[in-house]
């Protein structure tokens, strides 16, 4: 496992479309394991999307701190949503940055996992919106583009 940079908002390379996954290599799961590495030890975040780490494939992991522990998303697909919820998010690749987004109060995902396996997952609170921002990201989308009345919160620096 290793290290990956985090891609930042003013790269070109976050707008753009990942491409599927046709075929779990190596180096995909090289790239999951990765991932996990750079979201939990280097930037202690919950989620964290290929896209951010320069990689144009449909792949996230996120992990919330609940019961779940770590989820791997390969080629997911948001099947379902219900209701709404508004969550002040911020994202690795935005650092200083948050906004209120509304997302789905629940969603139903399907996705493969690191063996190819499909699975759906309903997922609601905390879990729902970190799906939604990655899943997102995939699709060249940032929270910052949500912003409820678009407005967006910078970090204060400390003195």
């Amino acid at each position: 496992m290793a290290l990956r940079n985090i891609v930042m908002e003013n790269d070109p390379l976050l707008r753009k479309t990942s491409r599927p996954v046709d075929e779990i290599t190596p180096r995909i799961i090289k790239l999951l394991d990765d991932m996990a590495e750079t979201m939990y030890y280097d930037n202690r975040g919950v989620g964290l999307a290929a896209p951010q780490v320069g990689v144009l494939r449909r792949v996230f992991v996120v992990d919330v701190g609940d019961d779940h522990g770590l989820l791997e998303f390969i080629n997911p697909e948001i099947i379902e949503t219900e209701g709404e919820q508004e969550y002040c998010e911020g994202c690795l690749s935005v650092p200083g940055k948050t906004a209120k987004v509304v997302r789905p109060a629940k969603v139903k995902i399907k996705a493969l996992n690191r063996d190819g396996e499909e699975f759906v997952l309903e997922a609601t609170d905390l879990l729902a919106v970190c799906i939604c921002h990655e899943n997102d990201h995939l699709n060249g989308i940032l929270f910052t583009d949500k912003a409820v009345n678009g407005e967006i919160f910078y970090a204060q620096e400390e003195d």
